[in-house]
């Protein structure tokens, strides 16, 4: 008799609890998993180690000290530092607790969770340095940084026809259109809608950038930009699509019937290949539920959430201008991926955070993951600004941001107390 889908996902739910627990009895694993990829779940530590030393034998040159002799200690440092994080991450992989998330493996969730604790701890180690050492610093990750970037502004000319260019009249528009921006906009969209799946708090977040940009824009350059740009392209054009095109996304996968059949119980070869493929798709998709207008304190949470948001998004402009590193160095975009593979999982336990009802609870290790980078990221801004940005913040934008934070708090005290009289009027009935 055949197990039906909810049977077997509760029997994978009950292998990462036992994984969790530090329980490693794998002997029914045949019976929980796909004969073709049963071998996948069964842990071989052990001789992943084995392997894992005899690669640091050959890497080290443990057994033949001579072939190292001549070379400079730089090299020597830094194949060093490279060994040691991928000594962390192996352990990472084998032996951390997995996630809520499943697939394609736990295995790689358990990846990025070491490369998200070694980001962490390669910020803090920068955190200590002073500016200048820094962005030197940033030329051991790749060649081309520490080099004094030009200063560069979206918001010279805001005129979308300019009649004295030799080359083009509408030479404003199509650098504008033609900008690495605009494609990231896009595609950071369709990310972000995919993650958190709700349509008014992702106009909220595009809004927000936009303000933010507008907020600091006389500390960066290219916050500078035209009306046109910030209003019609950015918030009208590209996030809008993004966030069409991620919502579009949502609901295929949300009204799709999963069928998670294994590779030996598929009929023909299409049927495997779509299996393997659909192995990178999640295995049940979670509806997130954020209702932030549930009551006050669930309106701080999704706010909280929307903030950091935000931060995590101006902090790439601002290490960007304070690290000297150019928008397209691979640095950059090594960090975006790095950030999206970390935010998966990070927005799914925060959801299922807020979602439980249990007395006591604690956000998971990639909330307390998220939110620590986070902040050491700004701190790494707010340290190594410090005298970059000498136009003061103009005293009405001071005033503006203020009356918005009163007129919160103020409406979140109204809230809270009509709550209150609510149900004290309900208990006396």
């Amino acid at each position: 008799m055949m197990e039906s889908s909810s049977q077997k996902r509760a029997k994978r739910n009950d292998y990462l609890e036992k994984e969790n627990g530090d329980s490693h009895d794998m002997s029914n694993v045949d019976e929980e998993f796909d004969p073709w990829t049963a071998w996948a779940y069964k842990p071989r530590t052990i001789t992943l180690l084995m392997i894992g030393a005899c690669f640091l034998i050959w890497a080290s040159g443990a057994l033949d000290p001579e072939r190292d002799a001549s070379g400079d200690v730089v090299t020597s440092v830094k194949r060093g530092v490279w060994a040691m994080i991928a000594v962390f991450l192996a352990y990472c992989l084998l032996q951390s607790p997995s996630t809520i998330l499943i697939r394609p493996h736990p295995a790689l969730w358990r990846l990025v969770h070491g490369m998200a604790v070694v980001y962490l701890v390669a910020l803090t180690f920068l955190l200590f340095q002073k500016r200048d050492d820094a962005r030197q610093f940033m030329k051991f990750l790749h060649p081309d940084l520490g080099v004094e970037l030009p200063e560069r502004s979206y918001g010279a000319d805001c005129r979308i026809y300019v009649p004295e260019n030799p080359t083009s009249r509408f030479k404003n528009l199509y650098d504008t259109l033609f900008d690495e921006f605009v494609l990231a906009h896009i595609i950071g969209w369709w990310g972000k809608a995919i993650l958190i799946r709700n349509q008014p708090l992702l106009w909220v977040l595009s809004i927000g950038f936009e303000l933010m940009e507008f907020t600091f824009r006389h500390m960066l350059p290219n916050f500078n930009e035209c009306w046109w740009d910030s209003i019609i392209l950015d918030i009208l054009i590209c996030n809008w699509f993004g966030i069409w095109a991620g919502m579009h996304t949502v609901r295929y996968f949300d009204g799709k019937t999963y069928k998670w059949v294994g590779l030996s119980r598929q009929p023909n070869i299409m049927g495997k290949v779509k299996r393997t493929l659909g192995q990178f798709t999640p295995a049940h998709w979670d509806k997130d539920e954020w209702h932030p207008l549930l009551g006050p304190w669930r309106f701080i949470q999704v706010i909280s959430l929307c903030i950091v948001f935000l931060t995590v998004e101006l902090n790439t402009f601002f290490l960007k201008f304070c690290l000297w590193i150019p928008p397209r160095n691979p640095v950059i975009i090594y960090r975006l991926i790095l950030w999206w593979l970390i935010a998966i999982p990070t927005i799914r336990e925060y959801n299922s955070y807020l979602q439980d009802r249990k007395p006591v609870k604690k956000v998971g290790a990639f909330c307390w993951l998220s939110l620590a980078i986070c902040i050491v990221e700004l701190l790494i801004c707010i340290k190594f600004g410090h005298g970059l940005y000498p136009k003061p913040m103009p005293s009405w934008l001071v005033m503006f941001w203020s009356s918005v934070g009163a007129v919160l708090v103020s409406c979140l005290l109204i809230w809270s107390w009509h709550l209150h009289r609510t149900l004290g009027q309900k208990k006396r009935r």
